[in-house]
C-alpha cells in the first residue's frame, strides 16, 4: 500500500483556489493543518463568514480528492471559524445539509452535553439509556468524551474490543447491560493523557461512529465532551444528531455554563429536548432532613425561561457515586429506587420528544458568532 504523508495531501490541495480566488487554499492559509494516521486523513480549514456558502461547497471537494489520493481509506475534513480581530455578524440557524453522517440502523442520535464538566453529564448518559431501554427502546451508547472518557468505568468494562471482520477496518462494540457501547477508553490505558488538537478528537470520533459495527437501535445515546468548544461544534455539524439533553447543576456557576450550550445547539439548528437538574438536592441519611447543596430550582427557572422543556431533578446520593464507581449504574443495580425511577421519567420524555418528530435529520452548516 502506498505510504501517505502530509505533503502528498497539501500537494493535491494546492490544486484548490481560495475562495476570494487569490492563489490556493494552501498558500492562502485555509488549510491550517492536515493530520495522517496510517491510511486516515483530517483537514483542517479556517472558514470565514464572508464565504461561508463556498467552504460548505468546498469541504465536500475537498475530501474527494484527499480520498483519490493513493493509499487514503478514510478523510475526514473539518472546518473551523477563522480567528479574527473583529467579531463575525450574528448568523441565523442554518438549514441542514445533506452530507451529515448517520448510523446505519440507528434511528435517532441523541446528545448529552453540559456546558462545563464535574456535573454528571456522563452518570446521567447512562442511566438515560438504561432508562430508555427499561421502556422498551434499543439502545446504543457513544463516548465520544475522548479526553475523559468515564463509559468503561460506568459500564464497568475491560479489554480491547474485537475485529469485526478480518480486514480489522471495523470493530464490534462492547456490550453490557444489553447495550452496546464504544469509547476510546477501551483503546487506550485508563491514565493516558489525551494531548490531542481539536481536529484530532473529531477525527477519533467520526472513526468511532463509521469504524463500528453496530446493531440496529431506536436510540444512540452520545455522551458529549463538556463545554462548547470545537470538538462539539464540529459534531453537532457533520452529525445526524436528534437533538441534545443538557445536564447542569442548579447553582449559578453552573447554569451560565449550561446556557452556553443551549445557545450552541440553538446556532447549529439541533433541538434542545430538555434540561437535567442533576445534584439537585441531598437528604440526610440519618436525619432525613433535606440540604440544597449548591441550590435548588435554578434549572427549573432556566428551562422555564428558555422554553424547553425540565425533564426533572435528581438528588445527590452517595449510592449513585458508590454503584457508578462499581461499574453497576443506580437504574440497573437498584431499578426500585427512587433515583432509577426518575431515570425513567426523564427518558420517557426524551422518546416522546424524539417521536413525536422533534428531531432534525440532518446537520446544518457551520455558524459564527
Amino acid at each position: 500500500m502506498a505510504v501517505v504523508t502530509k505533503e502528498i495531501v497539501l500537494a493535491e490541495l494546492k490544486r484548490f483556489a481560495a475562495p476570494d480566488g487569490r492563489g490556493n487554499i494552501v498558500g492562502q492559509g485555509i488549510v491550517a493543518d492536515v493530520i495522517v494516521a496510517g491510511s486516515r486523513v483530517t483537514v483542517v480549514m479556517n472558514a470565514s463568514p464572508a464565504h461561508l456558502k463556498t467552504m460548505n461547497q468546498l469541504q465536500k471537494v475537498v475530501e474527494d480528492a484527499v480520498l483519490e489520493i493513493a493509499g487514503v481509506e478514510k478523510a475526514v475534513v473539518v472546518l473551523t471559524a477563522e480567528k479574527t480581530g473583529q467579531s463575525a455578524p450574528q448568523a441565523q440557524p442554518q438549514p441542514r445539509s445533506s452530507r451529515a453522517l448517520a448510523v446505519d440502523g440507528i434511528t435517532y442520535l441523541l446528545a448529552v452535553a453540559s456546558g462545563k464538566g464535574g456535573v454528571g453529564k456522563s452518570t446521567t448518559a447512562i442511566n438515560l439509556a438504561l432508562g430508555l431501554q427499561a421502556i422498551g427502546c434499543r439502545v446504543a451508547v457513544l463516548d465520544a468524551d475522548v479526553y475523559g472518557p468515564s463509559m468503561p468505568r460506568l459500564f464497568g468494562l475491560t479489554g480491547k474490543p474485537e475485529a469485526a471482520d478480518m480486514a480489522g477496518k471495523k470493530m464490534k462494540p462492547m456490550t453490557r447491560f444489553g447495550l452496546e457501547v464504544a469509547s476510546i477508553g477501551f483503546l487506550v490505558e485508563e491514565e493516558t493523557a489525551m494531548i490531542w488538537r481539536g481536529p484530532m478528537v473529531m477525527s477519533a470520533i467520526t472513526q468511532l461512529i463509521r469504524e463500528v459495527q453496530w446493531q440496529p437501535a431506536d436510540v444512540m445515546v452520545i455522551d458529549l465532551p463538556p463545554g462548547t468548544g470545537d470538538a462539539q461544534l464540529t459534531l453537532a455539524q457533520q452529525t445526524a444528531l436528534s437533538g441534545a439533553v443538557i445536564v447542569s447543576t442548579p447553582q449559578d456557576l453552573a447554569l451560565i455554563d449550561a446556557r452556553k450550550a443551549i445557545t450552541m445547539f440553538n446556532k447549529v439548528n439541533v433541538p434542545v429536548l430538555g434540561l437535567v437538574e442533576n445534584m439537585s438536592y441531598f437528604t440526610c441519611t440519618k436525619c432525613g432532613e433535606r440540604h440544597d447543596i449548591f441550590g435548588h430550582g435554578g434549572a427549573r427557572a432556566e428551562a422555564e425561561r428558555r422554553g424547553i422543556p425540565f425533564l426533572g431533578a435528581v438528588p445527590l446520593d452517595i449510592e449513585v457515586r458508590e454503584r457508578s464507581d462499581s461499574g453497576e449504574p443506580i437504574t440497573v443495580g437498584r431499578p426500585d429506587s427512587d433515583h432509577a425511577e426518575i431515570y425513567r421519567k426523564i427518558a420517557a420524555q426524551v422518546w416522546d420528544s424524539l417521536q413525536k418528530g422533534t428531531g432534525l435529520a440532518a446537520a446544518p452548516a457551520i455558524s459564527f458568532e
